[in-house]
């Protein structure tokens, strides 16, 4: 493993193999086991310490070489005495041997030998095709006429970044302890191991490489974890009453298609892993697990993240079926990527078992193992658990692809948005799929409410005519490569490209092979490019803004045919983008006055999320929220009877209140304005108005705005109970791992003191009150059950 190695390099070695001479000149060795005659007529073979004994008259322990050749044996024909040859084995003889010599077979252990031999799977670099690899298959044919191992797996070599061999003298290479300590060891191993050198192939190592891994897979994973805790799980039992926690084997209750979809897709995966794995594919099966985390993290938890948050769901039933799918994956996902990277998946099953719901191992019929709980049945760590096996029941083909063409067509749509610099948080008018195959058309459809959503597009219409939306395909030309081969006839294979037909180009897109002018041409050879508008034969360097996108650089994985996109009026509102799937996806680009409005009042939601995040605002803080602008537009969409009013409320969940126009003079001139205005409009409300917390100039070009924040109460909830209970956790959880608590910056937090206010915090231990500081885990937990106090300090106490 991989193939081409035992195919290739291997097969050709075997097939031409040279006499192997198994001695060499040297002291250190294992000597060869040869006694022979002066005139090398009677040789004698030794097989083990007994038989020299016997034929020699002494007894030895040390098998080193000195030990040995002061040794000879009596002619048995006359021929004086018999001398060891001075020679010793070839390393690689030694090498070869280790089945047998690692468990002294045949003298010993031979019920061991024979129930291990051979070996299920060895491994080692690609420079052992002559050595190692080698000289086990010899040995071990010559004895038993069989290979010593059932698999071989094959790895490169790492190089240094410069493509050059690691060095200690040219130090071409980072510490690996420091890169360790600074990125974590399961960082360096996912790297590798998701890396050419399992296919067979050279690495050049670079420790931007291992960053990567903790910012595109470590980082995305956990934080999905910790979405589910604190904003899911969390907010649920407050709003429900009812504590969450399920059965590590259940099976979540859900109609909902995006949960159906991450369930199959993990059955599905869990069944490639454990086959990809029985064949010791691993360069398949990395890949894919890494994957999952993007499809999870960028896919599922974001089209469902207002339902796993409470927002939009039908009833609890469907929150909690929300959460369960949720766990479930994430704790199947962790399984089995504990054997990859045990130290991230261990830091996060610990969080997980609280959730899980372990006690049906405490009455098990065959006892609780050694290392689970006895109080909750839960196994200390996730190395004690086996690899989950897939739920059949479960996989849902029929849905996977539904997801799959889904995905297909939105990324097909970003690729749009991305080239023509339209934010997603612009709506458009329309999107049109366009695809041969009815079928294929139905099942994008049946993900329409996805798609749209996505995509921020109000329609969304599939179809297979191309012409009514102008699109037209023209054959480019690989002309280094082309040019090259077919040199003197490369002028009429140009010509006849420029003159194929529709149906020809759609051949070539749809086989990747066609004859031209009596040549072939394949893969990258001809890009089939589409184009929005205009006749078939106009030159894409002079009447379309022609972009090319290289093949194969989708997320997916497939193939991106180069779109170019006329300009000319009344066809300049689409742009197309196509895979080699035949799907084309265009968008129409065109606004107008309603989609420019939903635009800004996206953008307004963009920057009061940002001033609150800046603020260090959690979602249920109370506050008011002031937009001071000149704007007339902006005024219009922030006012409360603006008919995107539930938009921007839908995302906020705050008051909001338009100043119409921009405060001026100092901050408190500014402050006693503002509050002056929110004194008729918010205050009658019923609200109690407490300190702005932040002031903050921001813009959406063209305009430029104030947004000011203030804090807001209940009279009969002076604080926030959400800070309290995150506080709360903080203590109990620590969560983020450090090895100190804050209390003074997390009690500030929990009542909305300002980080300045001057303030003391002690326990009471019946005699003396105890002030206290930056505390260890340690220390906190020494304090369980006491009851701490916080009080102002003022600058006169003593």
């Amino acid at each position: 493993v991989p193939d081409f190695v035992r195919e290739g390099r291997f097969a050709n070695w075997l097939r031409d193999a040279r006499d192997w001479a198994v001695s060499r000149n040297r002291f250190w060795g294992t000597p060869i086991p040869i006694w022979t005659s002066d005139d090398m007529e009677e040789v004698i073979c030794i097989g083990s310490i007994e038989e020299l004994a016997q034929l020699s008259g002494v007894h030895v322990s040390d098998l080193h070489k000195e030990s040995v050749d002061p040794i000879t044996i009596p002619s048995r024909t006359g021929r004086g005495v018999l001398r060891r040859v001075p020679e010793v084995f070839d390393c690689w003889f030694e090498s070869g041997s280790m089945p047998y010599a690692q468990i002294h077979y045949p003298f010993e252990n031979t019920k061991t030998f024979e129930e291990g031999f051979p070996a299920d799977f060895i491994a080692e670099g690609i420079d052992q095709t002559r050595g190692w690899f080698y000289t086990l298959l010899v040995i071990s044919t010559a004895l038993f006429n069989k290979p010593p191992f059932k698999h071989l797996i094959v790895n490169g070599i790492v190089l240094a970044s410069d493509g050059q061999k690691m060095s200690k003298r040219a130090k071409n290479y980072p510490d690996p302890m420091e890169v360790i300590a600074r990125h974590g060891a399961d960082a360096l191993r996912l790297y590798l191991i998701n890396s050419p050198v399992v296919r067979a192939q050279n690495l050049r190592f670079t420790e931007s490489g291992v960053h990567e891994v903790v910012k595109d897979v470590f980082l995305p994973w956990y934080n999905a974890l910790r979405f589910l805790f604190e904003s899911s799980i969390i907010p649920f039992e407050r709003a429900t009453g009812q504590p969450f926690k399920v059965p590590p084997d259940s099976v979540p209750e859900t109609s909902n298609f995006m949960d159906k979809w991450i369930l199959s897709f993990t059955q599905s995966l869990i069944c490639f892993v454990h086959q990809e794995l029985a064949e010791y594919r691993l360069y398949t099966v990395v890949p894919r697990l890494v994957k999952f985390i993007d499809h999870l993290v960028n896919w599922y938890v974001r089209m469902n993240r207002r339902r796993l948050k409470g927002d939009a769901v039908q009833n609890d039933a469907d929150w909690r079926a929300a959460l369960h799918t949720l766990i479930k994956v994430i704790y199947q996902m962790t399984l089995l990527m504990s054997p990859f990277t045990p130290f991230i998946t261990e830091f996060l099953y610990q969080r997980l078992r609280s959730r899980i719901d372990f006690t049906a191992n405490l009455t098990a019929p065959s006892g609780l193992p050694v290392g689970y709980s006895r109080v909750t049945g839960a196994p200390d760590s996730v190395h004690y658990l086996l690899s989950p096996k897939a739920n059949d029941e479960l996989i849902d083909s029929v849905i996977e692809d539904t997801v799959a063409w889904m995905q297909a067509t939105v990324e097909l749509g970003r690729i749009i948005r991305t080239r023509t610099n339209l934010p997603l948080k612009a709506p458009l008018r329309e999107a049109i799929v366009i695809h041969p195959d009815p079928a294929v058309r139905q099942t994008i459809l049946s993900a329409q409410a996805y798609i749209v959503e996505e995509l921020n597009v109000r329609i969304l219409t599939a179809t297979d005519d191309k012409h009514r939306y102008g699109v037209q395909l023209r054959g480019q030309l690989n002309h280094r490569t082309v040019g090259i081969r077919l040199k003197k006839d490369y002028k009429a294979v140009v010509e006849a490209v420029k003159s194929m037909s529709t149906s020809d180009l759609e051949l070539f897109a749809k086989t990747g092979s066609i004859s031209v002018c009596g040549h072939v041409l394949s893969g990258d050879d001809m890009t089939v490019v589409y184009t929005t508008g205009g006749n078939q034969d106009e030159k894409p360097a002079t009447e379309a803004a022609h972009v090319k996108t290289k093949k194969g650089n989708n997320k997916d994985g497939k193939e991106n045919k180069a779109v170019s996109s006329n300009a000319r009026e009344g066809i300049q509102r689409y742009e197309a983008a196509s895979d080699s799937h035949g799907l084309l996806v265009i968008l129409d680009t065109t606004a107008d006055e309603e989609l420019e409005h939903e635009r800004l009042a996206r953008e307004l939601i963009n920057r009061i999320q940002r001033t609150r995040k800046k603020a260090e605002l959690i979602p249920e803080d109370p506050i008011v929220i002031v937009v001071a602008t000149d704007s007339p537009e902006l005024q219009l969409i922030a006012s409360p009877t603006s008919h995107l009013a539930d938009l921007i409320q839908a995302t906020v969940k705050q008051p909001l209140s338009v100043l119409s126009h921009r405060v001026t003079g100092s901050g408190d001139e500014q402050t006693s304005e503002i509050v002056t205005h929110l004194a008729e409009s918010v205050l009658p409300k019923g609200w109690c108005l407490d300190n702005e917390i932040i002031r903050e100039t921001v813009s959406i070009p063209p305009d430029d705005f104030e947004l000011v924040l203030f804090a807001r109460r209940d009279e009969s909830s002076p604080i926030s109970c959400s800070r309290l209970l995150n506080m709360t956790q903080q203590f109990t959880e620590n969560v983020g791992g450090s090895t100190a608590l804050y209390p003074k910056v997390t009690v500030r937090c929990a009542f909305g003191w300002a980080s300045s206010a001057n303030l003391v915090l002690f326990h009471e231990d019946g005699v003396n009150r105890n002030p206290l500081g930056h505390l260890s885990f340690s220390a906190i937990q020494s304090l369980n059950g006491n009851v701490l106090y916080a009080a102002p300090l003022s600058s006169h106490s003593p």
